[in-house]
């Protein structure tokens, strides 16, 4: 008769160990009742209350008048065009300039030159050209008519609207050299 042996490899069984102990591990844990997870969703609902509060009622909707004391105008009204018994006002007949269509913060006076006894005043525009300007000539949105080139500034007459009569009135601006 002959005799079978089993022999196991010592390799193997050192390979086998660590998976079999971490079975059993698991295999004991998930026996254990009363895990927290399952008690806190048993109990959950317990503490939720049952109504939801209504909504406030919403009021109907009532259009106010703007008036605020008559001092300001309104603001969704026209404004006039121009103040029948002001004499003052734009000149909206003639061509426009070339530097009238940049405000005036973008311009930038960088230098002057005479020609001829004519002064001119060199103007940087934001993309980076250089204007010549003299007095008589028109700068910015507001009218604004170059009344005087010094080395130091240019002088300009502006011819705005006032917002609450609609009257155009004048004020006087400049542009500093920039250097």
């Amino acid at each position: 008769m002959s005799r079978t042996s089993l022999s196991l490899n010592p390799g193997l069984l050192l390979k086998l160990l660590p998976i079999s102990a971490l079975t059993l591990a698991l295999v004991a844990c998930s026996g254990s009742d009363g895990d927290d997870l399952d008690k806190f969703m048993q109990n959950a609902a317990n503490d939720m209350s049952k109504g939801v509060e209504p909504l406030p009622e919403v009021l109907p909707y009532s259009p106010l008048q703007y008036n605020a004391d008559g001092t300001l105008a309104d603001p969704f009204k026209p404004r006039k065009a121009a103040s029948k018994s002001g004499t003052l006002q734009p000149n909206t007949s003639r061509p426009k300039e070339a530097l009238e269509s940049y405000p005036l913060e973008s311009l930038k006076y960088v230098g002057s030159m005479s020609k001829n006894k004519l002064t001119y005043a060199l103007i940087k525009t934001p993309d980076n050209t250089i204007q010549q300007v003299k007095v008589g000539n028109y700068l910015g949105p507001n009218y604004g008519l170059v009344t005087a080139i010094n080395e130091s500034d240019i002088a300009l007459k502006e011819i705005v609207q006032d917002d609450l009569t609609g009257d155009w009135t004048e004020r006087t601006a400049s542009i500093n050299l920039q250097e």
